[in-house]
């Protein structure tokens, strides 16, 4: 068994995808991780049961965030972190204490479009090809190696709500089925990946 935290800012669908697949697993989703009090992400943890950590940014440092982060981690013992609509980069600090896989999800075929607002970007430049790609994180904005990606045809006139929503049946077919192959790999190598 691997184990898995879900770090969150926004309304969780994507975290929720990810809650529901691993009930067929033998692997355990720890908590969810949020950064803001109001992300509709909280309540669809509640409803699932999954634990919540609420760690705040506000008035401290970046390094004071993520040391308690790091606490919810270490004490869960989590193999894994999984960024499903975490709007908040990880510094090297992060990166290195933890020392694990960490995944991320983009609403784009990085490395084109990396940063916030991804898909209507992607429609405002014309891209005839829009999908997602799933990495491992590094430092950088989207810049880690890409595990994954999949995309569609862009339909000559769907709107922009069309297309996000898209997306969205694109990152929750395959998200959870590449977290789900990390965490198998993870318990395979006896915890490490």
């Amino acid at each position: 068994m691997a184990r898995l935290a879900v770090f969150a800012s926004g309304s969780g669908s994507n975290f929720e995808a990810i809650a529901l697949a691993l009930k067929s697993t033998n692997h355990s989703l720890e908590f969810l991780l949020c950064d803001r009090k109001k992300a509709f992400a909280l309540e669809r943890a509640r409803r699932l049961g999954v634990p919540v950590k609420l760690v705040s940014y506000k008035d401290r440092t970046k390094e004071e965030a993520e040391r308690e982060m790091l606490g919810h981690c270490t004490a869960h013992g989590v193999d894994c972190i999984a960024l499903a609509g975490f709007m908040r980069l990880l510094t090297p600090y992060f990166l290195d204490a933890f020392g694990k896989d960490i995944l991320n999800l983009h609403p784009a075929l990085l490395p084109k479009f990396p940063g916030v607002d991804a898909v209507r970007r992607s429609v405002a430049a014309g891209e005839k090809e829009l999908g997602i790609s799933i990495i491992t994180v590094d430092p950088g904005c989207d810049t880690g190696p890409i595990l994954f990606q999949d995309s569609f045809p862009r339909p000559e006139h769907a709107s922009l709500e069309e297309l996000t929503e898209r997306i969205h049946a694109l990152e929750h077919r395959h998200y959870p089925r590449v977290v789900i192959e990390t965490l198998d790999k993870i318990d395979a190598a006896g915890g490490t990946a």
